[in-house]
């Protein structure tokens, strides 16, 4: 089984339900960080709450930088869980 094939998202259920599990992750860390940058945004146009915005965008940018690390642990964990039906198929012989 290799990183990033398609295939490994539906290996067995433990497999689906790991991939749905970091895919709502995911989404949540997407508009969690584009939430951030929008409000940061808007707080940019008043020099009072300037830092405020600044803040704001980097922990954007910590979101954002979530997303790779998510998609990453995901995989290790689906490799790691290993192809059920191949192991049933060696206990079985």
């Amino acid at each position: 089984m290799t990183l990033f094939h398609p295939a490994n998202r539906s290996l067995s259920p433990e497999h689906e339900r790991l991939w749905a599990a970091y895919e709502i992750a995911y989404t949540l860390v997407d508009f969690l960080a584009a939430g951030l940058f929008i409000v940061g945004s808007i707080l940019f146009l008043s020099p009072d709450t300037t830092q405020t915005g600044t803040l704001l965008f980097i922990l954007g940018s910590v979101f954002f930088g979530l997303k790779p690390t998510l998609r990453l642990t995901r995989e290790v964990r689906l490799v790691a869980l290993g192809n059920v039906n191949e192991v049933a198929k060696r206990l079985d012989g």
